[in-house]
């Protein structure tokens, strides 16, 4: 199962923002307006990490942020808090409300990424070190095993590796040159046109029962895992 996250936002364009990058990143979302309906969504299914703003209508970020920390289902979900309040002792109530970590507006989807999976490590490893997703891609790292919409894809080793790669840093665009370095690795002297060939191994397994192709060319720069084109 994939981790969820709960966003409490009421900017609708900042929501469909994180939306996108989140499920990009391999996870569910839910959304809440507003504290009130936050309190209800949560309580309805209890999420893996909330990103929570500050500025909220009917109740602020700080108030749902304790009364989370006040339920029992809730009290040890990571939470992130975001707000354009970026004075230092801002920070410091919004860490002493009970919030896990703090990021101020504006901020790019990478870090905040890279920040959900941070706290997630520390709060949940089990969430983050065994299961990689994208889209209907799922890759069990322990297992050794990629399923594509509910069907198994054989990969070779290096196919493999490639694939992890890729869905580690989704939307990435990697050279040829940092490809090699990253899945072949330094040492090991390969022709960078090796990598098309892989790449075309690759495409050929996860599109065999008709799927759209999620590895994106950019020309004269490399290769991405990306959301299907319009």
């Amino acid at each position: 199962m994939r981790p969820l996250v709960l966003i409490i936002e009421d900017q609708e364009a900042l929501v469909t923002m994180l939306r996108y990058n989140l499920e990009g990143a391999g996870f569910r979302v839910n959304t809440a307006s507003d504290g009130e309906e936050a309190l209800v969504v949560a309580a309805e299914e209890v999420p893996d990490l909330i990103l929570l703003d500050w500025m909220l209508p009917l109740m602020s970020g700080i108030e749902v942020c304790r009364q989370l920390r006040s339920k029992p289902d809730t009290k040890r979900v990571p939470i992130i808090m975001l707000t354009a309040r970026g004075e230092e002792s801002d920070k410091l109530r919004g860490l002493d409300s009970g919030c896990d970590d703090y990021m101020t507006k504006p901020f790019s989807p990478a870090e905040l990424i890279a920040r959900i999976n941070a706290v997630l490590r520390r709060s949940k490893p089990e969430l983050s070190s065994e299961m990689l997703a994208f889209e209907d891609l799922a890759m069990d790292l322990a297992a050794h095993r990629v399923r594509r919409s509910g069907h198994d894809v054989h990969l070779g080793p290096t196919e493999f590796r490639l694939l992890r790669h890729l869905m580690q840093n989704p939307g990435r665009v990697f050279t040829r040159e940092q490809l090699l370095d990253s899945v072949w690795g330094r040492d090991v002297y390969v022709e960078p046109r090796t990598v098309d060939v892989h790449i075309r191994r690759l495409r050929k397994a996860l599109n065999q029962n008709g799927s759209e192709d999620l590895i994106r060319t950019v020309r004269s720069a490399g290769y991405s895992l990306d959301r299907p084109g319009p």
